[in-house]
């Protein structure tokens, strides 16, 4: 395992964090023999982070990593988050202080490294989408997570960059932030480029990993798999877009053409997936959900082979210049 700098909070973090969340399902179900066997695996191979939320499974998440953590001995960094309800926007540092409170109830633990804003960011109020002034105004999101790192009860505090392009950019750029977590893959890397004009291809994120690099905010990417739609033709039935103009159709579309084009010459789909991530030197990590060893397996291995080589990456150049031949 490679370790980066996460941001200017002093902490290393291995490249590939696990991820708790409902895309694998694993730690959203009940199979607490497999949970346990893949925790095990994951921090032998070097994996000290592990990522959860309240909304993965309504607790179920941070619950069984509350139960099985102390039951195997081991103590990773821990990040979780909060998602304000629009019934909650006349007291967001309450509902803040709420959630985290139980959070660390399930987790069994006095404090967590890092507490996140799950919500999205936009312009106007619509139903979990906040606005800039929700977030950075008076008694907003900032206020409300700091009274937390305050109390001790998280030491650092980030938000879930989903939403509308501008509206992120906002709250990124007012350096309130330690880290953000950034829709990044090879089906949509607008967050760490800018595309070329006739790619059409998903939200443009407007190079917004420059812009945390230049506020010394921790990027940790999300989706690198795209829903699972880069690791594999097979469909789970969990495949949310969560991401502005995009569609799932195109989307597998468009899978089949990257790897038309790189093949197998850089591991499995998923790993060439995770090569591809690692290659921009600017992220701290990629959250990855697997739902088996074996997954896991192929995860570390493709952090062992390193970033894609600059041939990979001038194809794929190539494809986004045809918006991946569909022009």
């Amino acid at each position: 395992m490679k370790y980066r700098k996460f941001g200017l909070t002093g902490l290393d973090v291995s490249e590939v964090i696990l991820g708790a969340g409902n895309v694998s399902g694993l730690y959203t179900g009940d199979d607490a023999e497999t949970q346990r066997d893949l925790l095990k695996q994951a921090l032998e191979g070097g994996i000290n982070w592990i990522d959860t939320a309240y909304r993965y499974g309504k607790g179920k998440s941070e619950s069984a990593l509350g139960e099985l953590l102390p039951e195997i001995d081991a103590d990773p960094y821990i990040s979780t988050k909060v998602g304000i309800e629009p019934d909650e926007l006349d007291d967001i540092p309450g509902a803040i202080e709420r959630s985290l409170h139980g959070s660390l109830e399930r987790l069994r633990r006095d404090t967590v490294e890092l507490f996140q804003l799950h919500n999205r960011i936009g312009s106007k109020v619509d139903g979990r989408l906040l606005t800039v002034e929700h977030v950075l105004g008076k008694n907003g999101v900032v206020e409300g997570m700091q009274r937390m790192q305050d109390q001790g009860l998280t030491k650092f505090i980030g938000i879930t960059a989903l939403g509308e392009t501008p509206c992120i950019r906002d709250v990124i750029g007012s350096g309130a932030f330690n880290s953000a977590q950034v829709y990044y893959n090879m089906l949509n890397p607008s967050a760490g480029e800018n595309m070329p004009p006739d790619w059409k291809s998903g939200q443009d994120f407007e190079n917004i990993i420059k812009l945390c690099t230049e506020k010394n905010v921790a990027v940790i990417v999300i989706r690198s798999f795209a829903a699972g739609v880069l690791a594999t033709d097979q469909r789970h039935g969990r495949e949310s877009m969560i991401t502005a103009d995009t569609e799932l159709d195109a989307e597998i579309r468009n899978a089949q053409a990257i790897f038309n084009v790189l093949g197998d010459e850089y591991g499995t789909r998923g790993q060439t997936a995770v090569r591809f991530a690692l290659s921009n030197p600017d992220i701290s990590c990629i959250d990855v959900g697997v739902a088996t060893k074996d997954q896991l397996q192929q995860t570390l291995d493709a952090v062992e082979s390193g970033p894609l080589p600059i041939k990979a990456l001038n194809q794929l150049g190539a494809l986004y210049k045809t918006n991946f031949g569909n022009n």
